[in-house]
Order: structure tokens, then sequence, then C-alpha cells
């Protein structure tokens, strides 16, 4: 079942429609993944219209990855997702970064600057500012991550 899942757009909101095209599952799976998995809660608005964040579709990534792609139960990663969870949190209480698998630059404004100053061709003011906004992307997904622990 190893299928490549698509990238996730940058948004704020993503409806469950949308997150299970993004996660490879349908949408009655994602209701019933959050009666088993506690972690997973979904905004809801008018008519009880589920959203979800960032942060909630990759940790249905997580589940599913668990389910499909490493066999485990439901009991089972359930287990794991509280597990993983807590590794994160005592991560975060010691002090450390954790976005799974993703280092953190740890490049500052003016870094960026100077890289484009190096380079002499007209893409490079392009390139800087892209990865200025990589880096604040990547600043608010640690900040909503840290939200949901």
């Amino acid at each position: 079942m190893e299928k490549t899942l698509p990238a996730i757009p940058a948004k704020r909101y993503f409806t469950i429609g949308e997150v299970g095209d993004l996660c490879g599952v349908k949408p009655h799976v994602l209701r019933y993944w959050e009666q088993e998995f506690t972690q997973l809660r979904p905004m809801k608005r008018r008519g009880n219209r589920r959203y979800y964040q960032h942060h909630e579709v990759l940790m249905i990534r997580r589940i599913r990855d668990l389910l499909y792609d490493q066999g485990f139960t439901i009991s089972g990663a359930r287990n794991k997702m509280q597990e993983i969870l807590q590794t994160e949190r005592d991560k975060k209480k010691n002090g450390e970064v954790m976005l799974d698998g993703v280092d953190v630059l740890e490049m500052g404004d003016s870094d960026l600057n100077d890289a484009e100053d190096t380079q002499n061709d007209e893409d490079a003011e392009h390139v800087a500012d892209r990865l200025l906004l990589v880096r604040r992307e990547l600043f608010e997904i640690r900040d909503l991550l840290s939200l949901s622990l």
C-alpha cells in the first residue's frame, strides 16, 4: 500500500474532503479515527463541519502510516501515538526542537541577506525571499505543533 502522498499546501484550514485526499483515506475513516485517537480534534464550525489544521494533517498521516504501512492495530497505533507525543513533550521540556525529521534552520534574516550578496544572478533576491518565507512557515508550524501538545 506504499503510495506517495501529495504535498500539503500552505493553508491554515482544510476540509475533511481535502484531508482525505492529502492523506489517502476516506472521510468516514477520518471521522472514525477521531473517536479512536483523542489527540485528533479538528475544529467544528457551522453544521458540525470539520476544519483540520496543518499539524492535524501531519498527525493523520502518521496514524495512516502506523495502521496501513507498519501494520499496527488501532489499539497498537493509539498506544504508539501516545508514546510519540510523550516523547515530544519530554523533548520540549528539555528545550529540544522536534519537527519530526526536519532540521530547523538556525539562520537569521541577516544570514539570508548575506547569502543573497554572494550570488551574482538576478534570482538571488527571489531565492533569499523564498528561503525567508519557508523559514517563517517552519516556525509557524513548530508553534502550531507546540500548541497541540
